[in-house]
């Protein structure tokens, strides 16, 4: 098969893909949008996806076209890729740090409206100042610690103290506080689950409305990813849930966090050796999908043994003799995480019912900065 032009493989039965193809369902997507959106909705907050894993402006496009109000972002890259596509409302997570960060996310605000994550008196001071050079404001987000200990201030007085800081601060507007309750993430026991989410987010709640007395305007209490966003989003207080590599679901969400979204992602290899009757040898390693959270799972192949991954290769164990697949038949694998697949891959393959209906650009990819 010869090398193809982006785009000339619409139409193309996915199995005709040259390999490794990422591929996304795009009934399976459609589904986990609806899901996740129909929850917010009924719960009466916002959603705003996180798009770490996504990484492509089209697909940020079709979550507002479900209902989002906008996106999230991990880094300052990602959000000025989806500001220069056209996605007006975004929220940096992370703390931006660093005077040339600092500048480029003050210049932004002149394509959207982009939100950053705070939670020290010099970065405050840093953007403000860029900002005022830039004759802005930048609209910030007080992080606070729940209980993941990763960043973030504590709740109660000291967020209060650091509210009062950044609102007198004239380059920032404070719009309200966010957290990630991630140490919830993995509790497998439902209850227990239930309980260290409300806690976690009721402190979150309390801490806004300390604020609030205070006389600081909080109008975003955001929160929620997807391995918790169905119990953050019917906690009181909260007014939007980041929730965005359901939409893809993997191995990792499935396995380790209980989420039983439909498996959209997945990627497509072509068996390149078959050594022994055990053994099946795939076009695709570590460079192709990530094992770092779980090992990729592969589609409709009865009697694995094992699965490891290669730079170049995946080898697979089975635990009977078997001439299927033979070389040169496609396998597909559900990706172990997507966070850590997209960005490997140029190109993402939207198929449905096996066809190919659109391929897209993942513009995000090494957007690190």
């Amino acid at each position: 098969m010869t090398d193809l032009a982006l785009g000339s493989e619409l139409g193309l039965a996915k199995k005709d893909l040259d390999t490794p193809a990422l591929l996304l369902d795009l009934d399976l997507f459609g589904a986990n949008v609806r899901r996740i959106a129909g929850t917010c909705q009924k719960a009466g907050i916002n959603w705003r996806p996180h798009t770490k894993a996504i990484k492509t402006p089209a697909l940020a496009h079709l979550l507002v076209k479900a209902g989002a109000i906008g996106v999230t972002c991990a880094k300052l890259g990602e959000a000025e890729v989806m500001a220069a596509a056209g996605i007006r409302d975004v929220l940096v997570a992370n703390q931006v740090v660093g005077r040339a960060k600092a500048m480029r996310l003050a210049n932004v605000q002149s394509r959207a409206s982009v939100m950053v994550a705070l939670d020290s008196s010099c970065n405050a001071l840093e953007i403000s100042d860029a900002a005022v050079a830039a004759s802005t404001r930048v609209p910030v987000l007080i992080e606070v610690n729940t209980g993941q200990d990763r960043a973030g201030l504590e709740p109660d007085a000291a967020t209060v103290d650091f509210a009062r800081e950044v609102a007198s601060l004239p380059g920032l507007i404070l719009k309200g506080l966010m957290t990630w309750e991630a140490h919830a993430a993995k509790i497998t026991e439902a209850e227990e689950k239930a309980r260290a989410v409300k806690a976690a987010l009721r402190a979150l709640a309390a801490t806004a409305d300390l604020c609030r007395q205070g006389g600081f305007p909080i109008e975003v209490v955001s929160c929620g990813g997807t391995a918790t966003y169905a119990l953050s989003a019917a906690c009181p207080g909260i007014t939007e849930i980041q929730a965005g590599g359901g939409v893809f679901c993997d191995v990792h969400y499935r396995t380790h966090y209980g989420v039983d979204h439909d498996y959209a992602l997945t990627l497509l290899t072509t068996v390149s050796s078959r050594p022994t009757p055990t053994r099946v040898i795939c076009d695709a390693g570590k460079k192709a999908m990530s094992v770092d959270m779980a090992v990729p799972l592969p589609v409709g192949l009865q009697g694995v043994k094992s699965v490891r991954l290669n730079a170049e290769h995946t080898i697979l164990e089975l635990d009977q003799p078997n001439d299927r697949p033979r070389v040169g038949e496609r396998l597909e694998f559900v990706v172990g995480y997507s966070d850590t697949t997209v960005h490997l891959h140029d190109d993402l393959y939207g198929v449905r019912n096996g066809i190919v209906e659109v391929v897209w650009c993942i513009e995000g990819r090494g957007k690190m900065r």
